[in-house]
């Protein structure tokens, strides 16, 4: 896939030139995802830029930005806050909506994290918001920033170090962290929300993950990012692994299939012809068929990310359309009052001994029971012909033939 890469620059909250980076496939994106990075951070912190490549390899674009005062960006880091910050992630979206489209995704890393839960309600256009290592509440900030710099209790200003280097910091600050309930923020935030956290966590315990789920309303999730330091730069694949989990996740809150990598696209498949591809982990698929992109999948449950049906809920799926197709021919044809058809199918292994009809006697078979309900004033004598209709159709009857399945090899 062909990335195109590209700074970028907009007004912030005060006027200040903001600097950014926006990454996207060559193609149409299939979202913009709007990322916010953590306190003292810049839009360059090495986990961020392999986040981003992650997001961007499954079809996303993804705009990350420095803050005003930080990195490239323009504007005093001691005269910004907390709500600058806000107001900074909506002109950062201005930007988005403006140039490009607007960003349809918050992600956000610590600090940033709690940016993206308060900010989400001000960007109509959000559907889905991701938190990282984030905290529960922004007083946890104003409490480390005055382990580090007590006389910020009476003075404007301190210097504060934070990860080794020196920063400015006014009384200001505090006085505005303490002014935000971010609870709050997650009670009526009213989006899918997805939580990432380590429970090594130094900077950001854990606890604060718990408490940001309990006052979210579902959908909401919960992913455990196991060994990872707060940063991401222990190991570079948790930043990659939180990138695609994020993109997984987004395409099933946006209603997407997986992205179709260029690798494995069929220009124009044929009717009756499937091309089903699976990437390099994970059981999420892409099956092409007919120019139909479709995604497949396996529950959560069972190890999958549950982006799409499962392989035998595509089966029962086939087999249901297939009777719904051939009931509504036949009733044409017969010019029968067939007002709608809802059939219900359920697959299940059941003991071959229990089965009065199956040949086998030994061993466990599949079994697949079939509901149908048919709409309209029809007599019983056409419910019943219809019924027996419906175990004509051509997927049924390819069901309990015998099948030749041929498999070979395809040469690379």
């Amino acid at each position: 896939m062909t990335v195109l890469r590209e700074r970028v620059e907009f007004e912030g909250a005060f006027g200040d030139r903001l600097m950014g980076r926006l990454e996207r496939p060559s193609g149409e994106a299939r979202a913009f995802v709007l990322f916010a990075h953590c306190f003292t951070c810049s839009k360059d912190l090495r986990g961020l830029r392999s986040l981003s490549r992650a997001l961007v390899a499954e079809g996303f674009a993804l705009l990350r930005f420095d803050f005003t005062g930080l990195g490239e960006s323009e504007g005093e880091f001691a005269d910004s806050n907390f709500s600058s910050n806000l107001d900074d992630l909506v002109a950062a979206a201005d930007y988005l909506r403006r140039d490009h489209r607007a960003p349809a995704v918050l992600v956000g890393h610590s600090l940033g994290g709690a940016a993206v839960l308060a900010a989400a309600g001000r960007i109509p256009e959000v559907r889905a918001v991701a938190t990282i290592g984030a905290p529960s509440d922004t007083r946890h900030l104003s409490a480390t920033l005055l382990a580090g710099a007590p006389e910020l209790r009476g003075a404007a200003e301190a210097e504060v170090t934070l990860a080794g280097r020196p920063f400015t910091i006014k009384r200001q600050l505090l006085d505005d962290l303490d002014q935000h309930r971010l609870t709050e923020a997650v009670s009526s935030l009213r989006r899918p929300l997805l939580i990432f956290h380590s429970p090594l966590d130094e900077v950001v315990d854990v606890d604060h993950a718990k408490r940001i789920y309990l006052a979210a309303k579902h959908p909401k999730s919960f992913v455990s990012l196991d060994r990872a330091d707060h940063l991401l730069m222990a190991d570079p694949l948790d930043a990659e692994y939180v990138g695609r989990m994020t993109a997984c996740w987004a395409s099933r809150v946006l209603g997407q299939s997986p992205a179709l990598h260029a690798e494995h696209a069929e220009e124009s498949l044929p009717h009756g012809r499937v091309v089903v591809s699976g990437g390099a982990s994970g059981f999420a698929t892409v099956v092409q068929a007919a120019g139909h992109l479709l995604p497949a999948d396996e529950p959560q449950e069972v190890g999958g990310t549950d982006t799409g049906p499962a392989p035998y809920e595509y089966l029962l799926a086939s087999l249901g359309a297939c009777k719904v197709m051939t009931l509504r021919m036949y009733a044409d044809r017969k010019r029968w009052p067939l007002e709608g058809t809802r059939i219900e199918l359920q697959h299940s292994r059941i003991h071959a001994k229990d089965c009065e009809e199956c040949e086998s006697e030994e061993g466990m078979i599949s079994r697949i029971d079939v509901s149908v309900e048919l709409l309209g004033p029809l007599d019983g004598e056409q419910r019943d012909r219809l019924l027996e209709i419906s175990e004509r159709c051509p997927v049924h009857r390819t069901l309990i033939a015998e099948i030749d399945i041929q498999s070979e090899l395809v040469a690379d």
